[in-house]
């Protein structure tokens, strides 16, 4: 069976604990299986395990599952994965849950998730509760000494407490920091400063802050804000965030969750979606006009990790329930992959 695609029909019925080996699985009426043609397949090639309604136990579903995933948990056990986490996932309730519990299955078996967020539709909403009408430049948000302090309680003292609450709540153990704390991360002003305001970028990660978190099984939730070496406090791109991070741990696997279905050889067809490309097609393809407005500082943003040593960048839809564990845990993924 297609043990991504299936994985997570497991999650709501399987209670990990990091400090257990236990499963527990409440009753459940038999599960009929009409959506997988293979398993219906086999199924029916194995009368011991099937009946002729062609039906699975609950518990015989989930030992296939599991034992589909064992190539993919190995692959990936122990790696650091890092996911960028915005866009429509990040406004609906589903799919937050759904992020939510694929970040906490994956730290269960063994993978080293970290989680970087922005959080700009909460700070529109408080920008407009305060009578602050947002103002963007060239796609980003103009950000005045004002608008910084909102920025700054929104997304660590707001967004990045609930994801943290989320995943506890969840079954897995959050840590949530910003990129002052510890000096996990030091900005600059962004070249446009004049234009911007306190918009800034990564001049310097230091890992120290995070590998004793990681080695310890703690999931860390990264709000992507920044201070300069003389305290100044700026608004950084999350996806610049999760990159730059990803290079300073030299992470197996950079992740961003976005609001397409990928990179798109015709950008008006969105099943001509390109499943896997090197750092110089993609190049090719901005050059081609191919990929073009906000897809290119996301591209821009892989191609930077992958030159500092992450092993795989993907840009993947984050509309689609449990996307990253379909990413993670299949062959063919759903998104695009950009390899080195």
């Amino acid at each position: 069976m297609a043990a991504a695609k299936a994985l997570h029909l497991c999650t709501p019925s399987l209670t990990f604990c990091s400090k257990s080996k236990s499963l527990k699985s409440p009753k459940k009426n038999f599960v009929t299986l009409p959506c997988y043609p293979r398993i219906k397949a086999e199924a029916a090639a194995s009368s011991t395990k099937v009946s002729t309604q062609n039906t699975l136990t609950p518990s015989q579903f989930r030992v296939d599952i599991l034992s589909e995933s064992l190539p993919f948990i190995q692959k990936f056990r122990g790696k650091t994965i890092v996911v960028k986490y915005g866009g429509a996932a990040m406004k609906s309730d589903h799919l937050k849950a759904s992020v939510v519990s694929d970040l906490v299955l994956l730290s269960c078996v063994g993978l080293h998730p970290i989680l970087v967020h922005g959080g700009g539709p909460d700070i529109n909403n408080w920008l407009r509760l305060l009578n602050i009408e947002p103002i963007f430049h060239d796609g980003l948000r103009v950000t005045d000494s004002q608008t910084m302090e909102i920025v700054s309680m929104v997304l660590i003292g707001k967004v990045n407490k609930n994801l943290v609450s989320l995943i506890n709540k969840a079954g897995g153990t959050a840590i949530g920091l910003s990129g002052m704390d510890g000096r996990l991360l030091t900005a600059r002003p962004s070249p446009n400063s004049a234009n911007l305001g306190f918009v800034g970028e990564v001049a310097g990660v230091d890992s120290t802050v995070l590998q004793p978190l990681i080695n310890s099984g703690h999931i860390p939730v990264i709000a992507s804000v920044a201070a300069d070496k003389y305290g100044q406090s700026y608004n950084i791109n999350a996806d610049t965030v999760a990159g730059e991070v990803a290079a300073a741990l030299g992470a197996e696997k950079l992740i961003l969750l976005t609001d397409v279905v990928g990179i798109l050889e015709d950008k008006d067809d969105p099943k001509s979606l390109v499943k896997e490309i090197d750092i110089k097609g993609v190049k090719k393809m901005i050059e081609d006009k191919k990929v073009a407005g906000g897809m290119i500082p996301k591209v821009n943003c892989c191609v930077r990790s992958l030159a500092q040593g992450v092993r795989t960048a993907s840009i993947i839809d984050g509309r689609v329930e449990h996307s990253l564990l379909h990413e993670i845990m299949s062959d063919e993924g759903v998104g695009t992959m950009i390899t080195g």
